[in-house]
């Protein structure tokens, strides 16, 4: 397995460690409930260093970037940050990312799943436009900070304050004299930073977060959290919610989708599957009967006829109720209908909501 430059420090803190994407990460150090409730009350690290970081440069890297990804990369200046997802020919998504533009035109910072990393490299590689690519995901370590003391812990730590840096824009920082990349960005529906900074750095950078976030509680995350959280927040995960075969607006991801703005790989097929009606539709709901919804459960109606799946589900942290989500028959998607979870042979009522929370700071 491959091990982050934080790997040390995960086992001084007694975290339990699995493997995950051929990496071994952390999935808990002290539970998932009382790390998932610090991020949405207090602050938590993450470290996602296993993270892919690929850079696009040169004077075709606008172009390679704009057949290769839904949304409008033009669109973005320096320091601007966008979601966006890489399809295939199919119109299915290869995986989800996000875009740094580093230098309007001409550099472009591109984070992937971590279980993508090499499959998303030989993809641009095989339908590059001229660009100059380079896989550094060895060279780079990435922590986030998330919840409503991220800003305060992470300014205090930079020695500055970055309170002002807009949510999806980032800022170049300097950490021990070493050159980093502080982005507004999160995957937990809370407030907060992922910084981007060269390994040999990362282990004191963590450390300095943990002993000055003492007065903000902070806590490390794991894996676990990570995934409860996000799942709250109604947030895809690659392999989960998203795969080769998914069409972005079944998965409700049609607003990077940008059609009109630019032509990309895979678009008149994507497109089809929109204009001949949506078979299927991501939703997320609540169980309003004990039980806990686990991924590959079926979704059924009052006559226990399948009409769909559930993709992610577990017990939420912050509501103490059973919540998932999955996809369902589009006809019977709407937002406040009444579906059941097949638990077991045992149907358990649910009810389709926007998100599981949407309440964030």
């Amino acid at each position: 397995m491959k091990k982050t430059p934080l790997n040390e420090e995960h086992k001084k803190l007694n975290a339990k460690m699995v493997e995950f994407a051929g990496w071994e990460m952390p999935i808990q150090y002290e539970g998932v409930t009382p790390e998932h409730l610090n991020v949405r009350k207090n602050v938590g690290l993450f470290d996602v260093s296993h993270m892919g970081e690929v850079f696009v440069r040169g004077p075709k890297a606008l172009e390679t970037l704009q057949w290769l990804t839904t949304n409008d990369v033009e669109k973005l200046n320096d320091g601007d940050a966008q979601y966006s997802l890489f399809p295939n020919e199919n119109g299915g998504i290869v995986d989800d990312l996000i875009v740094y533009c580093l230098k309007k035109n001409e550099e472009y910072l591109l984070c992937v799943n971590a279980a993508n990393i090499e499959k998303d490299f030989a993809y641009l590689q095989e339908n590059n436009k001229g660009a100059e690519l380079t896989n550094e995901s060895d060279q780079w370590a990435q922590i986030a900070i998330q919840g409503p003391q991220a800003v305060k812990l992470t300014s205090e730590v930079l020695g500055q304050d970055y309170s002002d840096i807009p949510s999806f824009k980032f800022s170049h920082v300097n950490y021990k004299e070493q050159k980093c990349i502080l982005a507004r960005t999160g995957y937990t529906g809370e407030d907060g930073f992922e910084i981007f900074l060269p390994n040999k750095i990362a282990a004191e950078f963590w450390s300095e977060l943990l002993e000055k976030g003492q007065k903000y509680e902070v806590k490390p995350i794991g894996l676990a959290a990570r995934d409860t959280l996000r799942t709250e927040m109604k947030y895809p995960l690659y392999g989960h919610e998203i795969n080769d075969e998914t069409n972005p607006y079944e998965a409700r991801l049609g607003w990077v989708v940008k059609p009109k703005a630019k032509d990309f790989l895979g678009k008149d097929k994507m497109l089809a599957v929109k204009e001949s009606g949506l078979k299927k539709q991501l939703v997320a709901f609540k169980l309003t009967e004990r039980g806990i919804p686990r991924e590959g459960y079926k979704l059924v109606d009052g006559q226990k006829a399948e009409t769909g799946f559930v993709t992610s589900g577990t017990m939420s942290p912050s509501l103490n109720q059973g919540f998932g989500v999955g996809y369902i028959d589009a006809d019977k998607a709407s937002e406040g209908a009444e579906i059941f979870v097949d638990i077991r042979g045992r149907s358990v009522r649910a009810e389709i909501v926007k998100a599981a929370l949407t309440k964030t700071t």
